[in-house]
């Protein structure tokens, strides 16, 4: 059995691209990554941490598939806003800008291993402080990494991208398919 260690309604509907024999069962675990992570593997590595607090709590025999997306700027990580304001600073930094979206992915079975990162270019148009007022207004930015939803009215604000576009809405699904594969 598949088991997708997250509550993320929309990795259920990307997983169910590639699959359909699956459940789900949360990792409800702190997702604080460790100090000695490098910030840019900090996803994977909180992939994997999330994959094995499943995989060891009962699930030996299966195949558990851990996934967490990070937004990087200016050499930080933006993690989801803690409030409206929080929401608006990262918008105002995104806007007219280039960042980075990376989703790490693990999958453990009994046999194995394997952990890996997809990175995604994101550019936002010139937002406008009404654009942000008004899309925060919609709720939508609260539980996202970097206040955005791209499968959303988050769209709006993405002028293009660079790379798997399911990437940045929380999955790789072309790469983990293949990943999938080994198993």
């Amino acid at each position: 059995m598949i088991i997708l260690a997250s509550g993320s309604p929309r990795r259920k509907e990307l997983l169910l691209l590639i699959t359909e024999d699956f459940k789900i069962i949360p990792a409800d675990i702190d997702e604080t990554a460790d100090k000695n992570i490098e910030l840019m593997k900090q996803p994977q590595h909180l992939a994997e941490k999330k994959a094995r607090y499943i995989f060891e709590s009962g699930h030996k025999n299966d195949i558990v598939i851990g996934s967490d997306t990070g937004v990087f700027i200016d050499g930080k990580m933006l993690g989801k806003p803690s409030d409206a304001e929080n929401a608006k600073q990262m918008l105002e930094e995104l806007s007219g800008r280039k960042h980075k979206v990376i989703t790490g992915c693990s999958i453990i079975s009994k046999d194995k291993c394997v952990s890996f990162s997809e990175e995604t270019i994101v550019e936002f148009y010139k937002l406008s402080n009404k654009e942000i007022d008004e899309y925060i207004a919609t709720n939508e930015p609260m539980d996202k990494a970097g206040a955005y939803g791209i499968q959303g009215k988050g769209a709006t604000l993405v002028k293009r991208i660079e790379g798997d576009y399911y990437n940045v809405v929380g999955l790789p699904v072309g790469a983990l398919k293949r990943k999938l594969e080994e198993f």
